[in-house]
C-alpha cells in the first residue's frame, strides 16, 4: 500500500504543473483588458502609463517567463495580490474558504447518506412500488438544476407566504442559529442533487452484487440477509460509488458559485464570480489553483480508498 501511495503522489506532479500552465494561459484568453479598466479608474489613458502598469503587473514578460515566475510564487506560498484592493490573494481565499468548506462538507454528508441509503433500499426492494417511487424522485432531482432550486427556495416563500428568507450572512461565533439557517439550505440543495446521482449508481452496483455467487453461498451458510448486505455486499458495491463521489467534488464547487451568489454567502465561489466580473486576474488564478489542487487531492484520496476497498488495485 505504501508503494502504491508514493507512486500516486509522485504522479500528481505533472498534473499540477499542467494546471498551473493552464492558469497562466487563461489570462490571455479572458476577454477584455484589465489594463484599460485600471487606467480608466485612475483617469490615465496614455501609452506611457500603460507600459508602466504592464511592467508592474508583469504582463510585458514572455509567457514562459511568467509561467516560471508564477510556479516559483506558488512554491513559496505567494499567490500574488489583487489588482484592485492590493490584498494578498492567499488571505482573500483563506478568509472566504470557511463558508464554502461548510457548505461542501454538509452537502457531501447529505448526498452520501441519502444516495447510499436510498440506493441500497431501492435495490433490495427491486421492482416494488417503493423502488419505482425512489427512482422517480431521483430522476426529478437530477432534472432540476441547482440554481433553479436555490432561486425557488428564495422566491417562492416570498410569493406564496410573504416571507422572505434572511440572506444576511453571519459567522457561527456571532449568531449560531442564524448561521445554520443561512448555510444549511444551499448545502441541502447541492446534497440533494448529489444524492440523486449516487442513488442511481448505488442501486445498479447493489443489484450486480446481489446476483453474485458469494451472496448465495453466504445465504446457504445461514447468514441473515441484513448481515450479508452490511458485511459483504455493501463494501463491494461502494467501490464505484466512492469513485463517483470524488468526481462530483468538482460539481459541488461549480454549484457553490451559483448557490453562494443566490444566498449572498461570502464564499470562494462568490469571490471567483466577482473577480471574473472585475477581471482581477491574480484572484481568478489563485482561486482556480486552490480549487484545482483541492479536486486533485480529493481524487487522490478517493484512489487510495479505492485501493483499500479492493487490494487488487494496488497491483494493477
Amino acid at each position: 500500500m505504501l508503494k502504491y501511495t508514493v507512486r500516486r503522489v509522485l504522479g500528481l506532479a505533472p498534473t499540477l504543473l499542467m494546471l498551473l500552465f493552464l492558469v497562466v494561459v487563461m489570462v490571455e484568453l479572458i476577454p477584455g483588458d484589465v489594463i484599460d479598466l485600471i487606467l480608466e479608474e485612475k483617469s490615465e489613458k496614455n501609452q506611457e502609463a500603460r507600459q508602466i502598469l504592464e511592467h508592474e503587473l508583469g504582463l510585458d514578460r514572455p509567457l514562459p517567463l511568467r509561467y516560471l515566475v508564477y510556479v516559483g510564487g506558488i512554491l513559496t506560498g505567494d499567490l500574488g495580490e489583487s489588482l484592485w484592493t492590493k490584498e494578498p490573494v492567499g488571505e482573500m481565499i483563506l478568509r472566504r474558504s470557511l463558508p464554502t468548506l461548510e457548505i461542501g462538507a454538509i452537502s457531501i454528508v447529505v448526498g452520501a447518506v441519502l444516495g447510499i441509503g436510498i440506493g441500497t433500499i431501492s435495490a433490495v426492494k427491486q421492482d416494488s412500488l417503493l423502488d419505482y417511487s425512489l427512482r422517480s424522485v431521483a430522476i426529478l432531482g437530477l432534472s432540476i438544476p441547482s440554481f433553479a432550486m436555490a432561486t425557488a427556495f428564495v422566491v417562492f416563500p416570498a410569493i406564496w407566504w410573504g416571507v422572505a428568507p434572511n440572506l444576511r450572512y453571519v459567522g457561527f461565533t456571532e449568531a449560531p442559529v442564524e448561521h445554520i439557517k443561512i448555510v444549511v439550505p444551499p448545502a441541502i440543495i447541492l446534497g440533494t442533487q448529489l444524492s440523486a446521482t449516487l442513488m442511481r449508481l448505488m442501486r445498479t452496483t447493489m443489484l450486480d452484487e446481489l446476483r453474485q455467487d458469494y451472496v448465495r453461498t453466504a445465504h446457504s451458510k445461514g447468514l441473515l440477509g441484513r448481515t450479508v448486505i452490511m458485511r459483504h455486499i455493501l463494501k463491494n458495491a461502494l467501490i464505484p460509488v466512492i469513485t463517483l463521489l470524488g468526481l462530483q467534488i468538482a460539481f459541488l464547487i461549480g454549484g457553490s458559485v451559483i448557490t453562494e451568489s443566490v444566498f449572498a454567502i461570502p464564499g470562494v465561489g462568490r469571490l471567483l464570480l466577482s473577480s471574473i466580473a472585475n477581471r482581477d486576474y491574480p484572484v481568478i488564478q489563485g482561486v482556480v489553483v486552490v480549487i484545482g489542487f483541492f479536486v486533485i487531492t480529493t481524487n487522490l484520496l478517493i484512489d487510495l480508498s479505492y485501493a483499500w476497498l479492493d487490494p487488487r488495485i494496488r497491483y494493477a
